[in-house]
């Protein structure tokens, strides 16, 4: 009968045995350690074995798992710089302002978290103190992605040092007045303090990857040296769940990105209960990091579990931690002694007598509080491995316990996440635990006070002191000045204006020969960050890679494939192509990371990602929305853009709504050209109001997106006149009128305006054809860039009429004097054009690509959507019809001549 533990043959190592005796004699040791000392001694020795292998750099499949103790031994912790009673002092105000500016909002019913920060205190204190880098430091510092929950111990913090008042924690989560305090990292509302937004779960950690991948990408194209540049992003062990939090960990194992830290603060709850109620976290957590590539250093227990670890010679200990799951650790964490000592020591007989060595004390210490992430050493050790380790990222797992010092009414309690405040005979036991001189007395009418040791106290000066050790106060966001970038060459948007011929033309190529000619400028050329999801080549952008380059901080290991062709695949080290992959999540992180340059690094670069529009914010808009938080500045391109231009390939890639989701974010400025010289107008009063000089009132921190197509199509020559650019840039204007396209309309002949964007101008253009030559009709034509900003303008206008300011929308002064009704078209749902309707004094009505799309061509998708020319025409025919300046059986009959 074959042994079904057995290795198998197809499991065995397919070299061939060179010395199949000395094999044999190995083997034959384990069987007898297994024997005579038991398989949890044989598989200690092997563990160690691997341990020691993978430490020689011999070449072996790595080691998932470790034990469920401390990476770093006690003994081999290094000792703390500095005076760590002065920072256990800081750390105790620091949670009581934290504790007490969350309860005193509390009567306001604006929320808050207290129990994240107390568990996480020591995590923040001892980086801030020793490690995180601030400003002035070298390179641009340190960035630092704080864990959104633990906001009030950071504003507890800059209070502290002085850069927050009484004031603004009074104001926690309560801005519309001035001086208040967002509820969690948000630069936009707090731009001098917070530089990442974190509340967003899943987007912190994948930001920070990016973020410190950027980084290189900075330094290896030699536009800034930020080598010094350290990331530390602050997680959850519950926001690990979301699938952003692990989507790129292979990415920064690959490319060795030993300047990013993670440091998850495991204390095994989420918001509703455990996080592995069944299962260990800690151990699942170092399982998927270990196996991507990164360095994990655990941090489990304190100081007082020393003595156990002692007691445990037969290993006994290590194997009982590893059983136990995460929901009974927070078990004991809330049971007496006795219980613990009957349901963790009563398990195994070695334990039970060892549990006869040891106190209640010592055991209600060590399962009460004694966590690694609770004591500065061990945080120390732990974060000293972290940037002293080279070659990978590396992961810290600190265990800690959620509402740590808050009572045991809080600490570890699974409703926790949502318990608002402390009651004052709580906050005085919670002042005595943490030996803070506050008086019975500072209590006034039931009110926790703050506390401050003062201005001038020994606790201020020293933290101070370290901060300007460590290059200023952190967190921070600061703008360098930095001089307006100069404007490109005029010759490089001016060579739209002129049209392309014969030649047909899609938009999505308009643009992007547009961007190797301001790529090629001198001034600003290496500025550009082009970012491509794997799909360069679907938008002609593979003449890009030779001149370009794709970034990778390897260069390029192989010979290509395509080695003799002239667009030949090219990576470099300083290469300025970032192609992700198929990863639009990573695509935008990348994004961000480059658009926030110009105050992360002081160096303005000018990203532009192009994507197949209907995987851009349908996608991602998540993390559009944190690019707009964040201040993010850029072009983002969506191509293949609209429902009905993107032939064969049906309703998932058919997008007909992403301006609807772009106009909901009030960062960007969603356009949706028709024609080549617009995307250069466009992209030109972008890179002014973003780069160089806005104009008064105007916001440079705002991002563009830009819609583009595949469909090739004739590009018209830029008309004459004034206000045209104008017209452009603020969404609308007059393309041509019946008289200028040369239809010569009859004198008195009905008239209608039609208004079309992106690739809808072209079937607007042929049924301003067909309604003059088959139907008499004159209509004249515009191009309406953006739906969004004309409505954004018109709202603008309606809110200066409540300040008693008297001011026309621009889609008003536009269309003012134009003859008959509106008729707008769009190749997406009707609800883009229509954002302008209560705007618009003329009758108005629209088309649009309304419901899923399909499989076909484009003709018979647009006869579908009833957006083709002949429909609107037939659309156009029922307005004037309503109004009595067409026969009502004209309508009837455009409908039989075109098979409608």
């Amino acid at each position: 009968m074959t042994d079904p533990n057995a290795i198998q043959p197809s499991e065995l190592d397919q070299l061939p045995d060179r010395d199949p005796e000395e094999t044999a004699e190995w083997q034959a040791s384990l069987d007898a350690v297994a024997k005579a000392a038991g398989p949890h001694r044989a598989a200690y020795l092997m563990r160690r074995t691997l341990e020691r292998a993978e430490g020689a750099g011999i070449a072996l499949p790595k080691l998932l798992e470790t034990d469920y103790v401390n990476t770093i031994p006690t003994a081999a912790e290094p000792s703390v710089p500095g005076d760590e009673e002065m920072e256990a002092r800081i750390t105790a105000w620091n949670r009581w302002n934290a504790a007490a500016m969350v309860t005193r909002g509390s009567k306001y019913g604006v929320g808050g978290h207290i129990a994240t920060f107390a568990s996480a205190a020591w995590l923040y204190e001892t980086g801030f103190n020793h490690f995180f880098k601030g400003k002035e430091a070298d390179g641009s510092g340190d960035q630092l992605y704080i864990q959104g929950h633990a906001s009030p111990g950071i504003y507890a913090r800059a209070f502290l040092d002085g850069r927050l008042n009484e004031h603004h924690l009074d104001n926690f989560r309560r801005e519309s007045g001035g001086n208040g305090l967002p509820s969690y990292p948000h630069p936009r509302r707090l731009p001098w303090l917070w530089e990442f937004p974190t509340v967003s779960m899943g987007l912190g950690p994948l930001s920070a990857i990016y973020q410190a991948r950027f980084n290189r990408y900075l330094t290896n194209r030699g536009i800034k040296d930020v080598s010094a540049s350290h990331v530390w992003a602050f997680l959850g062990d519950g926001e690990m769940d979301e699938p952003e939090s692990t989507a790129a960990l292979a990415l920064a194992a690959r490319e060795e990105l030993d300047n990013l830290t993670f440091v998850i603060n495991c204390n095994l709850q989420r918001l509703d209960g455990p996080v592995r109620a069944n299962f260990k976290i800690v151990q699942e957590l170092e399982a998927q990091f270990r196996g991507a590539g990164w360095n994990v250093v655990k941090t489990l227990w304190g100081s007082a579990w020393d003595e156990l670890f002692q007691l445990d010679t037969t290993g006994a200990l290590v194997r009982r931690l590893r059983q136990v799951p995460d929901a009974q650790v927070q078990t004991y964490q809330t049971r007496d002694a006795a219980y613990i000592r009957q349901d963790f020591f009563g398990a195994d007989p070695a334990l039970a007598e060892m549990a006869k060595l040891i106190g209640d004390d010592k055991i209600l210490d060590c399962f009460h509080f004694s966590r690694g992430g609770h004591e500065p050493r061990k945080v120390y050790a732990a974060y000293k491995a972290a940037v002293e380790h080279k070659g990978a990222p590396t992961v810290i797992l600190a265990q800690t316990v959620k509402g740590h010092t808050l009572g045991q009414g809080f600490a570890s309690k699974n409703a926790n996440h949502q318990m608002k405040k402390l009651s004052v005979d709580e906050f005085k036991a919670m002042r005595d635990l943490l030996g803070l001189p506050i008086a019975d007395s500072a209590f006034v009418d039931g009110v926790v006070p703050y506390a401050h040791p003062g201005a001038d106290s020994p606790e201020v000066r020293y933290l101070q002191e370290r901060r300007a050790a460590l290059g200023g106060p952190a967190p921070a966001r600061r703008v360098h000045p930095v001089a307006p970038l100069p404007a490109p060459a005029e010759k490089a948007f001016a060579s739209f204006d002129k049209g392309s011929g014969s030649q047909n033309v899609a938009t999505t190529m308009a643009f992007v020969r547009l961007i190797k000619d301001l790529v090629r400028d001198k001034e600003t050329g290496k500025r550009w960050v082009p970012i491509v999801p794997d799909e360069a080549r679907t938008f002609g952008m593979e003449s890009l890679f030779p001149s370009l380059g794709i970034y990778s901080p390897k260069g390029q290991t192989y010979e290509p494939v395509d080695r003799d062709q002239l667009m030949y695949y090219k990576e470099a080290k300083n290469g300025q192509i970032l192609n992700e992959g198929i990863t639009e999540a990573g695509s935008m992180a990348d994004f961000i990371a480059a658009s926030t340059s110009y105050a992360t690094h002081g160096e303005a670069m000018i990203p532009f990602y192009i994507f197949y529009s209907m995987f851009g914010w349908q996608r991602t808009a998540d993390q559009m929305w944190q690019l707009g938080d964040q201040l993010g500045r850029g072009f983002l391109v969506g191509a293949t853009a609209g429902r009905t231009t993107l032939t064969g390939e049906g309703l998932q890639h058919a997008d007909g709504h992403s301006p609807v989701i772009a106009a909901t974010n009030p960062a960007a400025l969603t356009y949706d050209p028709a024609f080549a010289y617009e995307i250069a107008t466009i992209v030109k009063d972008g890179l002014r109001r973003m780069y160089g000089e806005a104009a008064p009132g105007e916001d440079p921190d705002v991002f563009y997106y830009l819609t583009v197509y595949n469909e090739p199509l004739p590009q018209p020559a830029k008309p004459s006149g004034l206000g045209i650019d104008e017209g452009i840039v603020k969404g609308l204007y007059r393309f041509n009128t019946a008289e200028s396209a040369e239809l010569s309309p009859a004198v008195n002949a009905p008239r209608i305006q039609l208004l079309g964007s992106g690739t809808a101008i072209h079937w607007v253009l042929k049924a301003q054809q067909l309604l003059a030559e088959e139907w008499g009709v004159a209509a004249d034509v515009w191009s309406a860039t953006s739906w969004s900003e004309l409505r954004r303008d018109a709202l603008e206008a309606d809110e200066a009429l409540l300040r008693g300011e008297e001011r026309v929308p621009y889609v008003r002064q536009a269309l003012q004097g134009a003859e008959g009704p509106v008729l707008a078209v769009s190749d997406y749902m009707r609800q883009v054009p229509d954002q302008i309707a209560q705007w618009v004094e003329q009758d108005y009505s629209s088309l649009g690509a309304d419901g899923f799309g399909l499989s076909d061509t484009r003709e018979a998708a647009r006869r579908h959507f009833g957006v083709d020319a002949e429909s609107i025409v037939v659309a156009a025919l029922a307005q004037l019809a309503k109004r009595g300046e067409v026969k009502a059986t004209a309508v009837k009959e455009a409908r039989e001549r075109y098979g409608l």
